[in-house]
C-alpha cells in the first residue's frame, strides 16, 4: 500500500438496495464503464464523478493518486453510494486495497482484477497483450493480475498515450487513429506472432476498439475491462442482495433486456461541466449520450 499510514475504516454504512453505485474517475474515461454498468444494470441508479481537475491520473505518484482516490471516494460515499467503482486503471492499481480498507464494509471494486480474469479465461495460447497508459504499464499491476491466475502466462505490455487524447478529441475512427494504433502495434505483433489476446487496459480505450481491432487483426480477443467490470459489479450485488428492483418491476438477471432505464444516472465534476458533457458524450456512446448534457453536470470540490 502506498500510504505509510495504517487506514482506519470510517465507513459503517449499511446500504440500501435503492441507494446509487459510485463511479469515479480522473476524468471522462471512466463513462465506458458507468456506460457498460447502465446496460447491464438499467435498474440501477448511477452517481459518477470525474476528477477533471487533477486528470491524468497516469502521471502522479502512487501516494498522490492514493490521495486523489480516497478524496473522490468521499465525496461519493458522504452520498451514500451503495458501492464503489474505481473506474480507472492507475487508481485500481495502487488505490484499491486502501480503498477497501478505509471504507470497508462498502464494497470496492477496481478495474483491473475483472480484466485480467477475463484475458486469462479469452488467451488460448497464454500470451497476452495489454495497452495502456504508461502509469499503468510501469505500475505493472495487469501482468501480476494476469500472472497470479495463469501462471503460464506471457504479458507484454504497450503503453499508448496517445489514445487518451485521441479519445479526448473524439477522433475514434479514420486514418489518424488507425494510423496511430498500426504505429504502436505492428512491431510488437510481428514479435509476438504467438499472442492471441489484448486488453484494453485504460476506461479511455474502448471507445477506440474499431481502430485498435482492425491493426490486430481477427486472430485476437479484444478484452474489455469496462464490460468485464460491469459483470463483476452485477455479481456482487446480487450476491449481498444490493441489486435495485424498482416497484412494481419483477426481479431479472442482471444483463437481462428490460427496456427503458429505470435508474437515475448523475453526474459530478472538479473543473469544467461543459467540456466534461461534450467530450463525455462520446464516451457514453450514441443512445446514452443525451443523458449527459452541461446542466447535467455538478461541479464539486474535493
Amino acid at each position: 500500500m502506498p500510504s505509510s499510514a495504517t487506514p482506519t475504516p470510517t465507513s459503517t454504512l449499511s446500504p440500501a438496495s435503492d441507494a446509487p453505485i459510485g463511479v469515479f474517475d480522473s476524468g471522462v474515461g471512466g463513462l465506458t464503464v458507468l456506460r457498460a454498468l447502465r446496460e447491464r444494470l438499467p435498474d440501477e441508479s448511477l452517481l459518477y464523478l470525474g476528477d477533471t481537475a487533477r486528470l491524468p491520473y497516469g502521471t502522479k505518484s502512487p501516494e498522490t493518486v492514493v490521495r486523489y482516490a480516497e478524496q473522490a471516494a468521499r465525496v461519493l460515499v458522504r452520498r451514500g453510494v451503495k458501492m464503489l467503482v474505481i473506474a480507472c486503471n492507475t487508481a485500481s492499481a495502487v488505490a484499491l486495497e486502501h480503498l477497501s480498507a478505509v471504507f470497508w464494509p462498502l464494497p470496492v471494486i477496481g478495474v483491473v482484477e475483472p480484466g485480467a480474469e477475463a484475458a486469462c479465461a479469452a488467451s488460448r495460447s497464454g500470451e497476452i497483450l495489454v495497452i495502456a497508459t504508461e502509469g499503468t504499464v510501469r505500475g505493472g499491476a495487469y501482468e501480476r493480475a494476469i500472472m497470479a491466475r495463469r501462471a503460464d502466462a506471457r504479458v507484454v505490455q504497450i503503453a499508448c498515450p496517445l489514445f487518451v487524447a485521441l479519445a479526448e478529441e473524439g477522433w475514434v475512427r479514420g486514418p489518424i487513429a488507425g494510423a496511430i494504433a498500426h504505429r504502436y502495434l505492428d512491431g510488437v505483433l510481428r514479435e509476438h506472432a504467438a499472442a492471441d489476446c489484448l486488453v484494453l487496459g485504460c476506461t479511455h480505450f474502448p471507445v477506440l476498439r474499431a481502430a485498435i481491432s482492425e491493426a490486430v487483426g481477427p486472430r485476437f480477443s479484444l478484452v474489455d475491462s469496462a464490460e468485464t467490470t460491469a459483470r463483476v459489479v452485477a455479481a456482487q450485488l446480487a450476491a449481498r442482495g444490493l441489486l435495485r428492483k424498482p416497484p412494481g418491476k419483477a426481479a431479472k438477471t442482471p444483463g437481462e433486456p428490460s427496456g427503458p432505464h429505470a435508474g437515475r444516472c448523475r453526474f459530478l465534476a472538479t473543473d469544467a461541466p461543459a467540456r466534461f458533457a461534450r467530450v463525455g458524450a462520446v464516451f457514453m456512446g450514441e443512445a446514452l449520450a443525451p443523458e449527459l448534457t452541461a446542466e447535467a453536470v455538478e461541479l464539486v470540490d474535493l
